[in-house]
């Protein structure tokens, strides 16, 4: 994959047969699993692609990546093992840290566009009992942030707000909501890989040779690292980000 591209809930035609969830990881249910992969890098156990899944519980058990979500389709219940739950339905967007001891539950079909970081630091929270699931509330306060570079600019500079609400302990994945005012920028190869999904507003990126996609509320894109990709927004946006940067 070399530049931005628009993800699909159908993944840009069918999906890919993944089989059932293994026995074993189940308590209940089939876990029929169909899905697309839009970027696979070994290298740095970075994974991003769309999931569907039919009904089915998961063991209690810890999650064995960190993973964030955008859930299009369908609800599901993450179970925690102090006794605590939480229920995402669609339109949400979530995590779930490396290492948080919990099931997933699902009594309907699910759809979920995810960004996974597979994490062979070795690196463990010093204490495993508090990690949960988190929901990523797109209306929570956000501190100032700084904007694109001055020299990459085409007019004048955006304001710019986030909340940043996780960090994996490798500090390479982040997560959260990222808001501007107008602007436009010029077409450079980005610095990191970035899952884009917008909650308010509308946006264009380009790739400098005559490719042009505008993404509105609710579309979800995927800017790959070294990917060309200007900006361009007459109105506020407001987005849902999952970025990696890689460390080395």
């Amino acid at each position: 994959m070399t530049g931005f591209a628009r993800l699909l809930r159908d993944g840009g035609g069918e999906l890919d047969a993944w089989g059932p969830m293994p026995k074993d990881d189940l308590v209940a249910g089939i876990g029929q699993q169909h899905g697309r992969i839009w970027l696979d890098d070994p290298a740095t156990g970075l994974l991003v692609g769309v999931w569907h899944c039919t009904p089915m519980t998961g063991r209690m058990d810890a999650w064995s990546t960190n993973e964030v979500m955008v859930l299009l389709e369908g609800a599901v219940t993450i179970d925690h093992a102090d006794g605590s739950s939480l229920t995402f339905t669609q339109g949400d967007a979530f995590f779930i840290p490396k290492g948080t001891v919990c099931s997933w539950r699902q009594e309907g079909d699910l759809k979920k566009f995810f960004v996974i970081h597979s994490d062979a630091s070795g690196l463990a929270a010093a204490d495993a009992t508090k990690l949960k699931a988190r929901k990523i509330d797109f209306g929570a306060p956000r501190a100032p942030a700084e904007g694109p570079p001055a020299n990459l600019l085409i007019g004048a500079a955006p304001v710019c707000h986030e909340d940043v609400v996780f960090t994996d302990l490798t500090g390479q994945l982040t997560a959260g909501v990222w808001a501007a005012t107008p602007y436009t920028r010029k077409p450079v190869a980005s610095a990191r890989h970035e899952l884009m999904h917008v909650i308010e507003g509308e946006m264009t990126l380009s790739d400098g040779n005559g490719r042009e996609e505008t993404f509105v509320a609710g579309d979800t894109c995927f800017v790959p690292k070294d990917a060309i990709a200007g900006w361009s927004s007459a109105v506020p946006v407001r987005k849902v980000f999952a970025s990696f940067t890689p460390s080395a």
